[in-house]
């Protein structure tokens, strides 16, 4: 058998109702060009990864398609678990093999760079079951009740993931295939995917500067970044 290659997967199908953006907030300009551009950059710098898969919703032309870097595949879902999970069963149908390996990344965590997917590869490569970047959390957690807080909740050994996640292609597609029927109730990333099938995934250090874009402000943020990096 040939050695197993490493794929990339983005789900790209969101709306981004949350950034406040008049087109889906993975379009939007950020340091000269849509923020998603710098994603892929990112991820088309590291040579061990064979191909970047990019799930947008059907009907989206936003990506040219004569980029060679990258496959197009407009099977996008309603959430990014359902977009992930026909990424998944795509890749698999187009000849991944069920032990490749893929690394599941959001396409607003454009600040992400080739050193820290690398790292990740290199942590995962050898393990069991893969694992995802996260950092431990810093600061003073808090929950809340009725808009006021009810608790001050222990922060050690609570980590704040973030992606890439690296599992096997097989193992995370029958992982996400186990809760489809329930609408991906309680899945929010590839690792609660992993840990529902019984898995315990690997914690590889993460940045602070690997922020997922989200709310208006953090558009100035990684442009800032983004600009910073190029001077």
């Amino acid at each position: 058998m040939p050695p197993a290659r490493c794929h990339a997967l983005l789900p790209c199908a969101g709306t981004g109702s949350r950034a406040g953006t008049v087109v889906p907030k993975q379009y939007q300009p950020v340091a000269g060009q849509p923020m998603v551009h710098h994603t892929l950059a990112a991820l088309a710098r590291v040579p061990r990864i064979d191909q970047i898969h990019v799930v947008v919703a059907p009907g989206d032309d936003g990506l040219k398609r004569e980029e060679a870097i990258y496959s197009i595949a407009n099977c996008g879902g309603a959430t990014r678990a359902e977009s992930v999970f026909n990424g998944l069963t795509r890749m698999l149908a187009d000849g991944a093999r069920p032990d490749d390996w893929v690394l599941v990344h959001d396409a607003a965590r454009c600040l992400v760079t080739p050193a820290l997917i690398d790292g990740l590869i290199d942590a995962c490569l050898p393990d069991a079951v893969g694992g995802l970047l996260a950092l431990p959390l810093p600061d003073t957690l808090k929950s809340e009740r009725a808009g006021r807080v009810a608790a001050t909740i222990e922060r050690a050994g609570k980590w704040l993931a973030q992606t890439p996640q690296m599992f096997r292609v097989g193992a995370l597609r029958d992982a996400y295939a186990a809760h489809a029927a329930g609408g991906f109730a309680g899945i929010t990333d590839e690792a609660s995917a992993m840990e529902a099938a019984g898995h315990a995934p690997l914690l590889v250090m993460g940045s602070a500067q690997n922020i997922k874009v989200t709310y208006p402000e953090d558009f100035a943020l990684a442009e800032a970044v983004l600009r910073s990096r190029d001077a």
